[in-house]
């Protein structure tokens, strides 16, 4: 293990003794462009643990989408490993790869991509029945983590009658339906002012914490950063500790 995964370690939320779920060794990613090859990422090492938030905070154009995708399995490294509770990922089918990333990893982005014409609790219910969880256990489970996130009193509403932060909360619930081992956040908080930021993110780590999820959320809002269990930013195409 390299140095800065060792760090990482020391600093986890976890013990010790127990395996990261996601752990980038030595991974590289570069994009041809006219003139050459543009590197992104050259040799990172990145490792996260069950219960463990770690913020993202690498300024725009350093490598965070690319680093997002590549521990998301939407992209494959160029070189390196990407292991996602153990399993190494990098040479695996499209299908397997896709296989994984449907039921070990959830994603929340900035904008919350609702299915508009269903309600809330309908948009957390289909990505499970999408997985072939009955419609009654998916009910079930959607009316309880929406209920977790304070949205018991609006789950029968459509996207358009919820404000900003709820709607954030809803995305956040369907990330986590089909119980994923990692989450992987992309600005959840960025379109939202200041106290509804405050509420989306209080909510977020809570069920991390409560769900022992392994979370890597990127954020420019330092004072949310500053609250997370670990920082990390991308310098010279390696992730390093804040």
């Amino acid at each position: 293990m390299s140095e800065q995964v060792e760090r990482g370690v020391a600093g986890a939320a976890a013990s010790a003794e127990e395996p990261p779920v996601l752990w980038l060794k030595a991974v590289e990613r570069r994009y041809k462009q006219a003139g050459g090859a543009l590197e992104i990422l050259k040799g990172a090492d990145f490792a996260v643990w069950p219960g463990e938030s770690v913020a993202l905070i690498a300024p725009s154009g350093t490598g965070k989408s690319t680093l997002l995708h590549v521990a998301g399995l939407l992209e494959a490294p160029d070189a390196g490993e990407v292991y996602i509770g153990g399993t190494a990922t990098s040479k695996l089918a499209d299908k397997d790869r896709t296989r994984i990333r449907r039921l070990e990893i959830g994603f929340v982005y900035q904008f919350h991509h609702l299915l508009p014409e269903f309600s809330a609790l309908e948009n957390v219910v289909l990505p499970q029945m999408i997985r072939g969880l009955g419609q009654k256990e998916a009910r079930t489970r959607a009316a309880e983590l929406l209920g977790y996130l304070g949205l018991a009193e609006r789950v029968s509403h459509r996207p358009a009658e919820l404000s900003g932060g709820e709607q954030q909360r809803v995305a956040i619930a369907r990330a986590v339906a089909n119980a994923p081992r990692i989450l992987m956040a992309d600005e959840p908080t960025g379109n939202l002012d200041p106290k509804t930021a405050d509420h989306v993110f209080q909510a977020l780590t809570q069920l991390v914490r409560a769900s022992r999820l392994a979370a890597v959320i990127a954020t420019h809002n330092m004072d949310l950063a500053a609250r997370m269990d670990r920082r990390v930013t991308i310098r010279d195409g390696l992730i390093v500790e804040v």
